[in-house]
């Protein structure tokens, strides 16, 4: 069994910053993968930025050089610094953890960007 729960979603200016934040626990030790997805109305999920257990990043082109993930291991955590936010940005933030051939998903925490 593993949950992951997402917190640090919210309302937040043009220009302005959010931190995301996701908790694993179960019994899952390590994932190979920890991430964040996003979904606006209307729109498919799409990946937001990737890390792995060994460091190697990934992010979507539309959020380099504004948005960091992060990651500790140890504690199976996973962060998303958002910086200079855009409109665009607004949807569905979801938590996503990969371990083997299975895949868990967050319940999702809403970001708008909204002036």
């Amino acid at each position: 069994q593993v949950q992951l729960v997402e917190s640090g979603g919210g309302l937040v200016l043009p220009g302005g910053s959010l931190r995301l934040s996701c908790v694993a626990s179960g019994t899952i030790v390590s994932f190979n993968a920890m991430g964040w997805y996003r979904q606006a109305p209307g729109l498919e999920r799409e990946l937001v930025a990737r890390i792995a257990r060994g460091g190697s990043i990934n992010y979507a082109d539309s959020v380099k050089g504004r948005f960091t993930i992060s990651r500790d291991n140890a504690k199976n955590t996973v962060h998303l610094q958002m910086n200079s936010l855009k409109f665009e940005d607004t949807a569905v933030y979801y938590c996503n953890a990969a371990f083997q051939f299975s895949t868990y998903w967050g319940q999702g925490t809403q970001v708008t960007v909204s002036s």
